[in-house]
């Protein structure tokens, strides 16, 4: 019997729906797609009313964002986001979470979803709904090169905060990546020393930003990490380092500032405590031939879950971004 859309966690008007993607060493895989499709009658006659918008999460996370589902929404878009294998509503007993030795696992999560959103590779020509991708981190690493290699199928691609370069620099990840995969061929799933101190957590707890949710879909110190999955996000940002085309516009949201992840200050409530945000921008220019990026002050590094004035920035800088960049239906690309 074929999956069905059941209630979400959310509540209303979030459903979502299991998507089978066979058995790997762990047992059976899943994603999970999660969909609020706003009122479908208003819908086509808003800014939006031809859009499919696919978001992705990052690195120890899920999708619970319903303000920016409600921004897509309101546009008149139909808003999906994906819980990738081993994550999240995804995430089954006995798996490692949100481990893969190769990114380029999700293209079957992502085929997945887009054939339950009607956006089939198969039937693009066919279909009259445009596709917005955003991702979030390590979900903005893994769209990008997703897009990269499906060039012309997404109309655009919104990146927040995308995890495009190692926090040590170019110079920092071309040391390390050796001494990785080594270890990834020999350990794949050795265990790493915890650099997750609490303290990004603990900023949007201050906030009020985050909310509620099952401890083990997004755990305090983060999920353990592992050579293997190292591995695999090197050789993403080797491959981002030598640049790609993702064959859309590319919208890039960051924050303006990096905070220190190793001391606690109220400086974290207003800045990037994950990323080197310089270095994120730098990369971000080798996405593609039509690249926006949008610094937003006192963002945090999920731009949307940062203090209610840089996320009002933030959603009025993407509002602007996206009706400007879809407003014809010619490619810019």
């Amino acid at each position: 019997m074929a999956a069905e859309w059941v209630p979400d966690i959310l509540g209303s008007p979030f459903e979502q729906l299991t998507l089978p993607l066979g058995d790997d060493d762990e047992g059976p895989v899943v994603a999970t797609l999660v969909r609020s499709t706003g009122n479908r009658l208003t819908a086509p006659f808003k800014p939006l009313g031809d859009v499919d918008v696919l978001y992705v999460h990052g690195w120890s996370d899920y999708f619970f964002q319903t303000e920016l589902a409600d921004f897509w929404t309101d546009l008149g878009a139909r808003f999906f986001a994906l819980d990738l294998r081993k994550y999240g509503r995804s995430l089954r007993e006995g798996q490692t979470p949100g481990y893969t030795a190769d990114l380029g696992v999700y293209d079957a999560d992502i085929a997945a979803a887009l054939a339950a959103m009607d956006q089939s590779l198969a039937h693009r020509d066919a279909s009259s709904r445009r596709l917005v991708l955003m991702g979030h981190s390590t979900g903005g690493l893994t769209l990008t090169l997703w897009a990269a290699r499906h060039p012309g199928v997404a109309a655009a691609l919104v990146l927040n905060s995308p995890w495009l370069e190692l926090q040590l620099g170019a110079v920092g990840r071309q040391a390390l990546a050796p001494i990785v995969g080594v270890r990834a061929r020999l350990d794949p799933l050795g265990a790493h020393p915890a650099v997750d101190l609490g303290y990004y957590t603990r900023a949007q707890r201050t906030l009020g930003s985050l909310p509620e949710g099952p401890a083990a879909w997004r755990p305090e110190l983060g999920f353990a990490t592992h050579p293997g999955w190292l591995n695999a996000v090197l050789e993403g940002h080797r491959t981002i380092a030598r640049g790609v085309e993702v064959g859309c516009p590319a919208f890039v949201l960051l924050s303006r500032r990096t905070g220190s992840a190793f001391t606690w200050s109220d400086e974290l409530t207003a800045s990037d405590s994950v990323l080197v945000v310089d270095d994120i921008a730098r990369a971000a220019t080798r996405i593609g031939a039509f690249v926006t990026i949008a610094r937003i002050d006192g963002a945090v590094h999920d731009v949307f879950l940062s203090a209610p004035e840089s996320r009002r920035t933030a959603y009025v800088r993407l509002r602007e971004w996206i009706i400007g960049c879809l407003a014809s239906r010619h490619p810019l690309v």
